[in-house]
């Protein structure tokens, strides 16, 4: 696998479309961190990170996927993958991008870890734009 970022996302995307509750993810530390960020800002409902075993050596990220209880409909509505193996795109803090003028996220991978565009903003560190979430 050359993107496992990509892979992350799109298991998390083919389980909303499935309207799945749960998902579960080969484990990495990046993959750690867009998940607590998922997790603080609401869009899943809860994870659970456990520990390697036979099957898989690096562990597994167990994610709750997160609904509306009346219309069913899912918090995340889009995942979008910004920056790929053959074409990263890096930003200063100047020209952070804002998504959907700052009701969705973007998660950069900066120097002082992974974190939102907000958060970015306020640190003013810039870095790899790795998605979009909305």
């Amino acid at each position: 696998m050359t993107d496992p970022i990509a892979d992350f996302l799109t298991r998390v995307r083919n389980a909303i479309n499935a309207n799945h509750r749960v998902v579960d993810i080969p484990a990495s530390n990046l993959k750690k961190e867009i998940t607590k960020i998922l997790f603080d800002k609401g869009y899943i409902l809860s994870y659970k990170f456990l520990d390697p075993a036979k099957d898989s050596p690096q562990g597994t990220i167990k994610i709750a996927l997160k609904y509306h209880p009346v219309t069913k409909v899912p918090a995340i509505r889009t995942l979008t993958r910004v920056s790929k193996p053959g074409l990263r795109k890096y930003t200063h803090v100047q020209s952070i991008p804002r998504v959907i003028n700052g009701l969705g996220i973007a998660i950069i991978s900066t120097s002082r870890g992974v974190m939102t565009d907000k958060e970015a903003r306020r640190e003013n560190v810039g870095g790899e734009v790795l998605c979009y979430v909305y």
